[in-house]
């Protein structure tokens, strides 16, 4: 079964950090494609059974920004 994920890509120093933003998971790269390509893995690693639940559902909040 194949399913669509959204990453998040920034830099850090010297490295690329991309983040799934529907589950908890992470990689980095010395490049963008390396950094997708280790998430990739770490996500295919994270749904290997029996470990892995299913993604977790993702809800929108407003937070008052301006009160702190």
């Amino acid at each position: 079964m194949k399913r669509q994920f959204t990453a998040s890509i920034s830099k850090e120093a010297e490295w690329y950090i991309a983040q799934c933003l529907e589950v908890d998971v992470a990689s980095q790269g010395e490049s963008k494609q390396e950094a997708l390509k280790n998430l990739k893995e770490a996500l295919e690693l994270h749904f290997e059974p029996p470990t892995a639940d299913l993604a977790p559902l993702i809800e929108s909040i407003e937070v008052d920004i301006s009160a702190a």
